[in-house]
């Protein structure tokens, strides 16, 4: 690296969830906390259900089905 550009310092940072997991990384801006983990999160997790609204996957499938 050119001693005389800018470049960002990376220093080692705790990443903390609001469910109280704590995840250790590196980053400019130091130790912070976010909302919503990969610990917490409902896609993640298993808890969130995909939902057909109205038909549209089988409207999908039965428009771009392969014809015998």
């Amino acid at each position: 690296m050119k001693e005389t550009t800018a470049h960002p310092h990376y220093q080692p940072a705790k990443v903390s969830c609001a469910c109280g997991t704590v995840h250790s990384t590196f980053s400019t801006r130091g130790d912070f906390g976010v909302d919503i983990c990969s610990q917490c999160h409902p896609f993640f997790t298993g808890k969130q259900k995909l939902l057909d609204s109205a038909g549209r996957i089988d409207r999908f499938n039965k428009r771009y089905a392969k014809k015998a």
